[in-house]
């Protein structure tokens, strides 16, 4: 499966999901000042190898925002938002205090925590910097493709 981000001009950026199998799909994904969220999964869930929305998707799923719940996948989501916390914040915070934030997190939405460390949490942050600089250097209409 190719993911392909397209940089907007408004207040959406967009994605395409394209498969060798069946139809491409697009979804429309609010900016917010970081990369895309769909691309914050994707680097989650290729870095850490965990089952969440991008993985789903490439099993079959419809690119829809109402899936099922999923005990990791509701995992993947909620580590998702921590690092989209941290993208806000600048991407510096300590990575022990992520895995706090996670913890509560999970808690609070009584969603079982993945089995995450610190040098998750760091190899997964490289792969968002990296990703976040590829996403600063695509200008307004172009777009951007990954493989999953």
């Amino acid at each position: 499966m190719r993911i392909l981000f397209t940089k907007g001009a408004g207040k959406h950026d967009r994605m395409d999901v394209i498969r060798d199998d069946a139809p491409s799909e697009q979804v429309d994904c609010p900016k917010q000042g970081i990369i895309p969220h769909d691309m914050v999964h994707f680097a989650v869930e290729s870095v850490l190898r965990k089952r969440g929305f991008v993985t789903r998707v490439a099993a079959g799923e419809a690119a829809d925002f109402r899936m099922d719940a999923e005990a990791e996948s509701d995992g993947v989501e909620r580590l998702v938002e921590v690092f989209q916390a941290d993208g806000w914040a600048g991407w510096n915070s300590a990575p022990a205090d992520m895995l706090d934030l996670y913890r509560v997190t999970c808690e609070a939405r009584q969603c079982e925590a993945l089995a995450v460390d610190v040098a998750d949490v760091e190899a997964v942050r490289e792969r968002i910097l990296a990703l976040t600089a590829q996403w600063q250097a695509t200008a307004v209409g172009q777009s951007m493709a990954l493989e999953f």
